[in-house]
């Protein structure tokens, strides 16, 4: 394990205007009416591909405060094997790879089952979401940001 080059919160500091815009962009799918659990799975999982470890830490932990179940989140790295998702969670997490790997870009089948479970314009939201998350990654990964730790839970 390498240490961080720099942290999340110095490309604050240094870009604040790039900053601002990257996060507007990435509010716009959930002002959309997007699920906020199905787009954190989504980032949850381009993160993985990506292997950045901020953007996966960072989006299991918001997943949990929004109520997402553990199973998701553990199982989202193999969706394809685990019943707990959806026809849409599917489909967007397939669209997802598609995506991110973009190696033969988004086949006829995988847009077609996106198509049948979102409309135009969600699938235009859901594109930026991914697109985005995305981009995110390619910072983490680059300065290696440091995950955030588990916030220490009161004792009862």
């Amino acid at each position: 394990m390498s240490h961080a080059r720099s942290e999340y919160t110095d490309f604050r500091s240094l870009a604040p205007e790039l900053y601002d815009a990257i996060l507007a962009v990435s509010q716009q799918a959930a002002k959309a009416g997007l699920d906020k659990q199905l787009l954190e799975l989504v980032k949850i999982r381009a993160s993985q591909i990506n292997g950045c470890a901020f953007c996966v830490q960072h989006h299991v932990l918001l997943a949990e405060k929004l109520g997402l179940s553990a199973d998701k989140i553990n199982l989202v790295v193999v969706w394809r094997e685990a019943p707990q998702f959806t026809a849409r969670e599917r489909a967007a997490l397939a669209f997802t790879e598609a995506l991110t790997r973009l190696e033969g870009g988004v086949s006829d089948e995988v847009y077609a089952l996106a198509r049948a479970e979102f409309s135009e314009a969600e699938l235009v939201f859901l594109t930026s979401a991914i697109g985005v998350i995305n981009l995110w990654n390619r910072y983490g990964v680059a300065f290696r940001w440091t995950p955030a730790e588990r916030p220490a839970r009161a004792a009862s």
